[in-house]
């Protein structure tokens, strides 16, 4: 029986636009993160991820759509925010979020060839991080923990996706679909259905 590659090692294996796809579908599930943190904490425009992803999902759909990805960089490098300057826990998985745009988008200026992977680290660093913050997990159960599960099995569907036949505008949809298929940020936090 060969032995299943790791959901990282899968992540790496991904090509253009399916690993631009598979980050956005990320980004989508923790960009919830950074929105409320924004919001509460009054840093930045909480729409500075948000606009940042739906012109990733764009590019995805209209090649041809003429987007400066060099200039969403400068923005999401300006809002992304400085832990010691602020004491809630909210701002580690904002930044995980604003971290992991950055990667993709160096992923879509082929500045990072395996920004897809970082993206894939951060969104279950950021799970596993929260779960010991919050203590309703170990370091030895963590990952036997619904929530880590849940983001394993959602980074594993998003893969099969993009495994499967079809234009890459219908993988999009069906994407964006898992992404928000729970109604969850990957930590947890309920989305808001208006968005």
């Amino acid at each position: 029986m060969t032995k299943k590659l790791s959901t990282f090692a899968q992540v790496r294996a991904l090509q253009g636009t399916d690993a631009i796809a598979f980050s956005a579908a990320l980004l989508q599930r923790m960009e919830p993160n950074y929105r409320l943190f924004c919001e509460l904490s009054e840093f930045a425009d909480a729409d500075t991820l948000g606009n940042c992803l739906a012109l990733i999902w764009e590019s995805l759909v209209s090649p041809k759509s003429k987007i400066n990805f060099a200039i969403q960089l400068e923005k999401v490098e300006e809002a992304t925010p400085d832990v010691a300057d602020f004491d809630s826990y909210g701002v580690y998985p904002a930044l995980d979020a604003a971290i992991a745009m950055s990667s993709a988008i160096n992923l879509i200026l082929k500045v990072d060839p395996h920004g897809a992977v970082v993206v894939s680290k951060l969104s279950q660093g950021s799970v596993e991080a929260y779960l010991l913050a919050t203590g309703e997990a170990t370091d030895d159960d963590v990952k036997d923990h619904p929530l880590m599960q849940f983001e394993i099995a959602i980074q594993q569907e998003l893969l099969a996706v993009l495994d499967g036949k079809g234009p890459i505008t219908q993988k999009v949809a069906t994407l964006k679909s898992v992404a928000s298929s729970e109604g969850i940020s990957n930590i947890g936090l309920e989305l808001n259905p208006s968005q």
